[in-house]
């Protein structure tokens, strides 16, 4: 297995033969950021055993793999399979050889592709692994932690297998997509939105250019991510740590997106609000 060096806070790898940058460009971005104690590197043949991995079968042909204890950021890789091929979604810095193994017993990998630059963790190895392509939005091009010959940019969409089509929709980085996969929820269409659209606590979509940081997102950008993915249909939402949208979907993120320009631009108003004359301070 390729060795590569892990950034410990968003686990996206670096090749393990380069000079490391002194802080993860990833985690000095506006984003994301760094734990108190700082930039820690990790090498991946070190952590081999520090992690376990579980397969869990959220419905037929989708299999989602889950990493304790976290991995970076920890987001939770999907395994779609299709006739035509099997689509490895996000990846998790984490990879040992079982895991590969049990990919491989699925039958395999034929492309590799993440929503955004967060979500890339060991993508490359996998890549390499099964000797596939790697996609990588080109409007993010400059966020690439390990350029590799497996790397194929793309740009507005692209039907990687048949049936799944990556689709850009900007927003929480410029290039962030989601995944097509029209066979899923029994044919009615599945979403693999990662932060591109992420699945609320209560089961609703909600949209931002930083979830850990808070920073929203424009109206603007929240109507153009619906209507990137308007085109398409779709009953069911995956989102990228495991929270799902188990039905109408569509529906789901066309109301959220209503309510979220609502309260952004104050057509929306809460009804027990009165309003305030704040008097100056003397």
């Amino acid at each position: 297995m390729l060795e590569i060096i892990l950034c410990r806070t968003c686990g996206n790898a670096y090749p393990a033969d380069d000079d490391l940058p002194q802080v993860c460009p990833i985690c000095a971005d506006e984003r994301q950021y760094l734990r108190d104690d700082g930039q820690v590197w990790l090498r991946s043949s070190e952590i081999v055993g520090e992690h376990e991995f579980t397969l869990v079968e959220p419905e037929p042909r989708a299999t989602r793999i889950d990493v304790t204890p976290q991995s970076g950021i920890g987001q939770k890789t999907m395994l779609i399979t299709t006739d035509g091929g099997n689509l490895l979604w996000e990846p998790s810095g984490y990879t040992d050889d079982a895991m590969l193994q049990a990919v491989a017993d699925r039958g395999g990998v034929a492309a590799v592709a993440s929503s955004h630059p967060h979500l890339v963790g060991a993508a490359v190895v996998w890549a390499r692994e099964f000797g596939t392509p790697f996609y990588f939005n080109t409007d993010d091009r400059r966020w690439i932690t390990h350029p590799d010959p497996s790397i194929e940019l793309w740009q507005d969409r692209r039907e990687i297998l048949p049936g799944l089509t990556l689709v850009q929709a900007g927003g929480h980085f410029p290039g962030s997509s989601v995944a097509h996969w029209a066979d899923g929820a029994d044919g009615r269409g599945v979403l693999l939105t990662g932060d591109t659209i992420a699945v609320a606590a209560n089961r609703t979509a909600t949209f931002m250019r930083s979830y850990p940081n808070y920073l929203p997102l424009s109206p603007r950008l929240v109507r153009q991510i619906v209507d990137a993915v308007e085109p398409y249909a779709y009953d069911r939402i995956y989102s990228a740590f495991g929270s799902s949208i188990d039905s109408d979907a569509r529906r789901v993120v066309a109301e959220s997106a209503d309510r979220y320009i609502g309260w952004a631009t104050d057509a929306i108003r809460d009804p027990d609000e009165r309003s305030l004359v704040i008097s100056p301070v003397s």
